[in-house]
């Protein structure tokens, strides 16, 4: 990035910050957001620093500019991931909503073509898009491989550091194999996008645990005769365990799941993104669950606000967190384990398991707070499992609030004040 470039990029970065700081962190005295300010800066100074990739085009997305990324090598040999991406309409005050196109399987040049031109039609102006391109196919053509988790590790970084994207407005959805990516890559990513919209798919649900989706909205259309893979009955698994865990806890989950009358694998796409464009991400929820599991072989270590130090000897772990109006942090951590009940001979898919949960015999996690989730000016109470681990004032600092823009490279959550507690 050239010294002019990566001028303009943090005076840009960090007036946007300046002018939305005071809406989206209130603060009496001024001191949080003068140091969330401060904070903001230095993060975009590193990530401008140390991004290994080139930053993507806001031109116009029918001047179809691409952008070419490496993958390293040591993840999937000789990938370059091409990148379409662009703007319609004019942007708006507080920034653009931003969606994440993933293709269906097939030629990559032609899938990719018409992923580009199917984002031009949908009715969801003004909006940016980041239409990536597979990198390569066969073994290779899935979009949550480590390659793949690389390169959107880096991309949500860059995203919301722009200062011309709505940070609460990140969205993601996609077409058959893009379907399989986007539904994984939900439950994954939850805590960085505003809501998401599987296309003409179907994941078993231990490969995205519906849990994970309390405060992103979800959409997931297939048609009904969608057979193939066991599309049809998949997507209504979901839609089953969504209706599920919404009737327990209400006002989150909101989905909607619609299993298309007489049609295959090709549905009306257009509906998609008007519905997900309707929503906004809750960046600092007062109540979330999270089953954190493996995507390639890799977990997240963290989550919303949750941070994990160290986590107990399991296939997966669930988290619970609330906090309530009398600073009391409450955590619920259990070991969960999958016992598939049956598996398609046909397809070797596991379309039914049971889950066994276990309080977490030990682990490690940080804890970030804001005020927006306790008042720091008193007292704050942590139980995990039901065992008091701290009790006491939070004094915000600096440092803190830069190691969560570190973490997770989101404005949206300059934490303050964090606490550690083992058990």
């Amino acid at each position: 990035m050239t010294k002019l470039r990566l001028f303009v990029t943090l005076f840009l970065c960090t007036e946007c910050f300046l002018s939305l700081g005071a809406q989206r962190f209130p603060d009496r005295s001024g001191r949080l957001a003068e140091m969330r300010q401060s904070v903001w800066k230095e993060w975009c100074v590193e990530l401008a620093k140390q991004q290994p990739v080139s930053p993507l085009e806001f031109a116009p997305l029918s001047d179809g500019r691409i952008v070419a990324w490496n993958l390293p090598d040591s993840l999937e040999p000789q990938a370059v991931m091409n990148f379409r991406s662009g703007t319609k309409g004019i942007c708006p005050g507080e920034g653009w909503p931003c969606y994440l196109y993933l293709h269906g399987s097939g030629p990559r040049d032609s899938e990719w073509e018409t992923g580009w031109k199917l984002a031009q039609r949908f009715a969801d102006a003004p909006s940016a898009y980041v239409i990536p391109q597979i990198p390569n196919e066969g073994k290779w053509y899935r979009w949550w491989q480590r390659s793949k988790l690389w390169a959107w590790n880096h991309l949500l970084r860059m995203l919301l550091a722009r200062p011309d994207v709505d940070a609460s407005r990140l969205y993601l959805f996609g077409i058959s194999e893009g379907a399989y990516g986007s539904q994984r890559l939900a439950s994954y990513y939850a805590d960085y996008f505003a809501a998401a919209g599987p296309m003409a798919g179907g994941e078993p649900l231990k490969n995205a645990p519906v849990e994970n989706l309390g405060n992103l909205a979800f959409s997931f259309l297939t048609g009904s005769e969608d057979v193939m893979f066991y599309r049809n009955v998949l997507t209504q698994n979901t839609a089953k365990a969504l209706d599920s865990i919404a009737s327990l806890y209400p006002g989150k989950y909101h989905h909607r799941v619609e299993i298309i009358p007489g049609r295959a694998h090709h549905i009306d796409y257009s509906p998609t993104t008007p519905w997900l464009s309707r929503h906004r991400r809750a960046a600092q929820p007062q109540h979330f669950l999270w089953e954190n599991f493996e995507v390639d072989s890799l977990k997240r270590n963290a989550f919303y606000n949750l941070q994990v130090l160290s986590e107990t000897d399991a296939y997966r772990t669930s988290y619970e967190f609330k906090a309530d109006a009398g600073n009391l942090i409450t955590i619920g951590v259990k070991a969960v384990e999958y016992t598939t009940t049956f598996t398609d001979p046909w397809w070797d898919i596991d379309m039914f398991f049971d889950r066994i949960y276990t309080p977490a015999a030990h682990g490690r996690l940080r804890i970030f707070l804001s005020e927006e989730l306790v008042d720091l000016e008193r007292p704050v109470t942590v139980t995990v499992n039901g065992r008091c681990l701290f009790h006491g004032r939070l004094k915000p600092s600096r440092e803190v609030m830069l190691q969560s823009a570190r973490l997770w490279g989101d404005p949206l959550r300059l934490f303050p004040a964090a606490v550690e507690v083992e058990w």
